[in-house]
């Protein structure tokens, strides 16, 4: 179905491929294994242990370049990516995602402008799955590979006709916080309501955690910090915020351009940022 003769359909609860793709209601599509489960958990949550709603996390990347150390240090890239592929269906067995696809791509694949298998790769998923909605990374976040992956996403929407779209296209919050967005440009989710779920999704990823990268106490971190600072002049609401960025203009026939769009975003914080002090400011006579 993709190009790479190791790719893979995973499916937790054994259903055919084709079927448990397309019962898809919520797709993820991430660089890194880990990605998903740090950046979508809202879309996991909205499908778990439901029948009418269906997760589906993609991986790009085959995890090859992971930083290792202690118990993974000696471990060569070949074993990083068996490692990580087996994490990562443990994930999608613990969040009972309807499947998992690992579409294992070199990284420098994913990051160059002229390479199309990618795209080609991210469109036939979205053929098989047809998502209502799709997490993914956002503009703003500083890992390479991780905005790549974003461009190759959309540039795969956009070769779908208006119709075969998803609904709705997410940015999360990976290797940049999105709490810099004016309040009224987040798309804010309760990531809150299975915290057990959360922290066991997180720390599937032992092969980084324990390589040096505290990824599930970061991130749990960040998720309260968005609820306990979200709202000045209220009491936490949640106790596990997630931010989103709103990308869903950038599917569309005659979309910004994506760099124009980000920065259209950054525009409008600073001019927040540069009102508020000049209200507060006392003026001379």
């Amino acid at each position: 179905m993709f190009h790479r003769n190791d790719s893979e359909v995973f499916v937790p609860d054994g259903l055919p491929a084709a079927e448990a793709l397309a019962r898809t209601t919520h797709l993820a599509v991430g660089a890194h294994q880990d990605d998903l489960e740090f950046m979508a958990l809202q879309g996991v949550l909205d499908c778990f242990g439901r029948t009418d709603r269906w997760f589906c996390g993609a991986v790009v990347t085959n995890g090859a370049g992971s930083p290792r150390s202690g118990l993974y240090a000696s471990c060569t890239d070949v074993d990083m990516m068996r490692i990580r592929r087996t994490e990562q269906k443990k994930a999608a067995t613990v969040g009972e995602y309807g499947a998992c696809v690992l579409l294992g791509h070199p990284s420098g694949r994913v990051k160059d402008p002229d390479e199309t298998i990618v795209v080609d790769d991210l469109r036939r998923l979205l053929l098989a799955t047809r998502p209502s909605v799709v997490y993914t990374h956002n503009l703003a976040d500083k890992h390479d590979t991780h905005v790549a992956t974003l461009l190759r996403l959309v540039a795969a929407i956009r070769s779908l006709p208006p119709a075969m779209r998803p609904q709705r296209l997410l940015g999360c919050e990976v290797w940049r916080s999105l709490d810099w967005l004016c309040d009224e440009e987040k798309v804010v989710d309760d990531v809150g309501r299975h915290p057990n779920l959360g922290a066991a999704l997180s720390s599937v990823f032992d092969s980084q955690i324990a390589g040096g990268k505290r990824y599930d106490a970061a991130v749990a971190g960040r998720r309260l910090a968005n609820a306990t600072f979200f709202e000045s002049h209220a009491v936490d609401a949640a106790t596990a915020l997630s931010f989103a960025l709103d990308m869903t203009p950038l599917m569309r026939d005659g979309a910004p351009d994506s760099a124009d769009f980000i920065e259209d975003r950054i525009r409008r914080f600073s001019a927040e940022v540069k009102e508020r002090v000049s209200n507060l400011t006392r003026h001379e006579p």
